[in-house]
């Protein structure tokens, strides 16, 4: 089975975007090697505010990866490289962790996170800490939420000061 992996960059102070949802603080390092990270996922999952900012910057796609839209207000013949899914969100997830592949990218905000968090869907939460302080912002986990214990499986710390932290869901 495959795996739903919620990979994701996080301010020191938990926010996963600034209160604009821009992403100008999250700092690039030349030492993560970001085209061996996207090699381990055939399909990204996406948020509407996320594919919002995507389009704003003008990125509808991500190469090589089949793309999953949640949204009930986008149209489909407004985005045909993508697949929008409005209802169901825990079912079509589930039958895409079910089919063959590589694992599935969580690439989205917090409510989606936290949505197939309480389906018990994600597999593994991934978080690169950003030595920096924003004060507010998207919250990695917008509330209201249940705790979700996790197991600490991998962690790096990075000259830049980044940490990377990698847990799997009891």
């Amino acid at each position: 089975m495959r795996r739903l992996r919620y990979r994701v960059a996080s301010s020191l102070d938990g926010f996963i975007a600034g209160p604009n949802a821009e992403a100008d603080w999250i700092i690039p390092d030349p030492e993560i090697d970001f085209a061996a990270i996207f090699k381990q996922f055939d399909t990204a999952l996406i948020g509407r505010r996320t594919f919002d900012t995507m389009v704003a910057a003008g990125q509808t796609k991500l190469p090589g990866m089949r793309m999953f839209v949640f949204s009930r207000s986008l149209r489909q013949k407004d985005f045909p490289k993508v697949e929008l899914a409005s209802e169901d969100v825990a079912g079509v997830v589930s039958a895409l962790k079910a089919a063959s592949g590589k694992d599935i990218w969580l690439f989205s905000g917090g409510s989606l996170f936290r949505s197939l968090l309480d389906a018990k869907l994600v597999d593994t939460v991934e978080v690169a800490i950003i030595p920096v302080i924003l004060g507010d912002g998207l919250p990695l986990l917008p509330a209201p939420y249940s705790p979700a214990l996790l197991k600490l499986t991998a962690h790096k710390i990075y000259k830049s000061g980044i940490v990377s932290l990698e847990y799997d869901l009891d």
